[in-house]
């Protein structure tokens, strides 16, 4: 069996390289722990200071991410033609802004739910980690499996 996929470099992100590629997308996963189970949600956030803002409503991933735990959030993509991609990673808590300068200051980010309803809770996740990779993106035809006729032969 022979799988010749070329050796693959992956480029470590610093921490200033991760938040302006974050600032390029308008969409992430949040990841909590619900009911002593994980679940991932998708938003859609901002970055703003040194933090992701996102909006939500009251139920299970506002009350998850504001329970006290850790919570990680992620997000990735890829240059223009797809030849690299990358994704960030960043850990840390979540907390509902309420202070009224901070609220005031919140509306005047450009965030905007995608779906219908109430969402008037606004949630800053602040990271103490923040981590991210760039890699390049191969031809999905270097993954194709070569079965030489003795392995072929073996599996039949």
């Amino acid at each position: 069996m022979s799988t010749d996929v070329p050796a693959q470099s992956t480029e470590i992100l610093a921490a200033d390289a991760c938040w302006a590629l974050l600032r390029t997308v308008a969409v992430g996963r949040l990841a909590v722990v619900a009911e002593g189970n994980p679940e991932i949600f998708p938003i859609n956030f901002v970055v703003d200071h040194g933090s992701v803002v996102f909006r939500t409503a009251e139920g299970t991933k506002a009350a998850a991410a504001l329970s006290g735990a850790r919570v990680a959030f992620e997000s990735d993509g890829t240059d223009t033609a797809g030849a690299s991609a990358w994704s960030v990673v960043l850990k840390g808590l979540a907390a509902t802004i309420s202070r009224p300068t901070e609220l005031l200051d919140t509306f005047d980010l450009p965030l905007h739910p995608w779906q219908a309803g109430t969402k008037d809770r606004f949630i800053r996740i602040t990271p103490d980690v923040i981590s991210g990779r760039r890699f390049d993106v191969v031809d999905s035809a270097s993954w194709r499996i070569t079965l030489d006729d003795t392995t072929r032969a073996g599996l039949e």
